[in-house]
């Protein structure tokens, strides 16, 4: 049976829904240690510098980082450092992954309001679906829209349009949380709905930009304030 309503809210996943602020950093440097410890001829500060330099260029979605900085430093792909360093990566990473105090409270919150929940990421649509599933936050959302799965970041217009087509929402009646000004909060009032600004470092010219236009941009500090706007 279809769902008829409207109201839906949107999520982004990083530093919205949980803390990703020092993981990501935490897990290269320990997979470049064990990279280094077991071979790799750098060392760990000059190491993880090349692979900084890699993820610059490659972007931070590129699956392959850990090959690159082998053939970097090798002249070629050594695969036992490489499944060193992903396997460090990814283990240490997700003992790591936490949301934020409130997040299940809201979540549980927004549901018994009648909300449908649903992901807009830039990012990798398994590896959203995946830190979904480890926080067991998986159950709440009925949909996950990536800009992997889109062809196009946030905050372009297409991405908000298709997460609402999808999840057969209203615009004026759906709403994005986020924790970016240009891409989560612009991007979704670009696209007819209101905005949700959480755990973020908007500036004052931003918020000056919000008054001057009178956005539908409402900005908080805690995912728990949620429970008072929705």
């Amino acid at each position: 049976m279809i769902n008829n309503d409207e109201r839906v809210v949107f999520f982004d996943v990083d530093g919205t829904l949980l803390d990703t602020s020092d993981f990501a950093e935490t897990a290269r440097k320990a997979a470049i240690g064990q990279m280094v410890d077991n071979g790799l001829p750098l060392d760990k500060d000059e190491a993880y510098g090349v692979l900084k330099t890699i993820i610059r260029e490659k972007g931070s979605n590129y699956g392959k980082h850990f090959n690159v900085l082998t053939q970097v430093v090798l002249g070629h792909e050594d695969p036992m450092l490489v499944a060193l360093g992903m396997i460090t990566y990814h283990n240490v990473k997700m003992a790591l992954l936490r949301p934020f105090p409130e997040t299940i409270d809201t979540l549980i919150y927004l549901k018994s309001q009648g909300y449908r929940l649903a992901i807009i990421s830039n990012g990798i649509t398994i590896k959203q679906w995946e830190k979904l599933v480890r926080l067991n936050v998986h159950s709440f959302f009925d949909a996950v829209i990536t800009s992997e799965e889109v062809g196009k970041n946030k905050p372009h217009k297409l991405i908000y349009d298709v997460s609402l087509r999808k999840m057969n929402g209203n615009p004026e009646k759906s709403v994005m949380i986020g924790n970016k000004f240009k891409e989560d909060a612009l991007g979704a009032v670009n696209a007819g709905m209101s905005a949700i600004l959480v755990n973020s470092d908007i500036t004052e010219e931003d918020r000056d930009y919000i008054k001057k236009e009178k956005l539908d941009i409402t900005i908080i500090d805690d995912i728990g304030d949620v429970k008072t706007i929705l």
